[in-house]
């Protein structure tokens, strides 16, 4: 499991690099058509189908444990309710009409720390699979309660003790087989039809979501009962939510401020480069960090963004690090195909402010270059 994830973890940042043409390319000519133009459409969709692709990567992505880029508060009931609306959800309905789903949401302290995108994802992968358990129909049962455990408890997973905000998803299925139990979140292990199912990643992503916020997973399944999947998480006394409110793009305009950008591969640099005019910056493209430390003794920039994986050379970490012994205010962020590694952490410590993950929407990396421009440096 452990080399298959490294595997997919160096897989997935070539693909999102080359997700990112087909990701950013149609919004940036959708803004110069008008709104009513036929061709918005098909640009739509050709976005679309990048961000589908780009999903699938970041299940491999959570499947070599790099997944998890930012932890927010997140209210657990919330999520849950808030996936029944979802499309995602309407699709697992509409291939499987005889179910019922029933929500019993009781946790009353439903705070963790974590990411909606992963969560959701993996309630997705439940439901799916409760679903496909129970091919002639039936009920399947969501819960959400607190859960105290003063001592260890012996599971799938052995859980510590702690205090839990815990997910169930409740199936009366034909349960797993033992065999299968001891399989069931290995990637590509799978029984169901696989044109429904997706890549066969579903319930190794499950386990590597569970894993990266720090939970347990507990499973009773028997033939005559079916199958529960209880998630552990732990809680966070933290309640302060993060709300995402849509913005105008004159709120991440830029007023001629000059962008370094920093890249080993050249559709990446343009497509930066590209966008960030667009937005009103100037900038200049290197393809290594030697490079960027050469121009920077000579020049100014006001940002660098910064790619984290370059060969040959030294990378993102390193390059900051001798651009601070000359210049110890630059500003900079981060923008990889990677999710974050150690190597980013550390230089988001040296005083790095963002990391932007590839592919990236206009409006995201509008937001990421505007904020860091705004702060003072000392």
């Amino acid at each position: 499991m452990e080399t298959l994830g490294l595997l997919a973890g160096g897989v997935a940042h070539d693909l999102n690099n080359i997700l990112s043409g087909i990701v950013t390319y149609p919004e940036l000519l959708a803004m110069d058509l008008h709104r009513d133009d036929p061709l918005k459409k098909s640009l739509d969709i050709i976005q679309s189908s990048g961000n589908r692709a780009a999903e699938i990567v970041q299940d491999l992505l959570t499947l070599s444990r790099r997944g998890v880029i930012t932890r927010e508060t997140l209210n657990l009931n919330e999520l849950v309710l808030d996936f029944l609306f979802t499309l995602e959800y309407k699709k697992i309905l509409s291939f499987h009409p005889n179910i019922i789903v029933e929500k019993q949401i009781t946790a009353t302290t439903p705070f963790l720390k974590g990411s909606s995108i992963h969560l959701q994802k993996t309630l997705m992968n439940l439901i799916s699979n409760a679903a496909e358990a129970q091919p002639d129909g039936g009920v399947i049962h969501i819960r959400t309660q607190n859960r105290h455990l003063d001592k260890p408890i012996k599971g799938y997973d052995h859980v510590q003790a702690g205090n839990y905000v815990v997910l169930s998803v409740q199936d009366k299925g034909i349960g797993i087989d033992p065999e299968d139990l001891k399989r069931i979140f290995e990637p590509f292990f799978t029984k169901k039809v696989m044109g429904r199912s997706g890549t066969g990643l579903g319930m190794a992503v499950v386990w590597g979501t569970v894993q990266d916020h720090e939970g347990y997973i507990d499973i009773i399944s028997s033939a005559a009962k079916g199958t529960i999947f209880n998630l552990y998480f732990p809680i966070t006394h933290d309640e302060t939510l993060t709300k995402i409110e849509p913005l105008s793009i004159d709120a991440y305009k830029g007023n001629g401020e000059k962008i370094l950008v920093i890249d080993d591969v050249d559709e990446q640099r343009q497509i930066a480069g590209i966008t960030l005019e667009k937005l009103g910056y100037k900038t200049i493209g290197v393809k290594s960090g030697e490079e960027a430390i050469q121009y920077l003794k000579e020049n100014d920039a006001d940002l660098l963004l910064l790619d984290m994986i370059m060969a040959p050379g030294i990378d993102g970490f390193e390059t900051y690090r001798q651009i601070l012994n000359f210049k110890p205010n630059q500003k900079a962020i981060i923008a990889s195909g990677y999710s974050q590694t150690r190597q980013a952490e550390k230089t988001l410590r040296l005083g790095a402010g963002h990391y932007l993950k590839k592919p990236y929407t206009i409006e995201k990396i509008g937001m990421a270059v505007k904020n860091e421009l705004l702060k003072t440096k000392y």
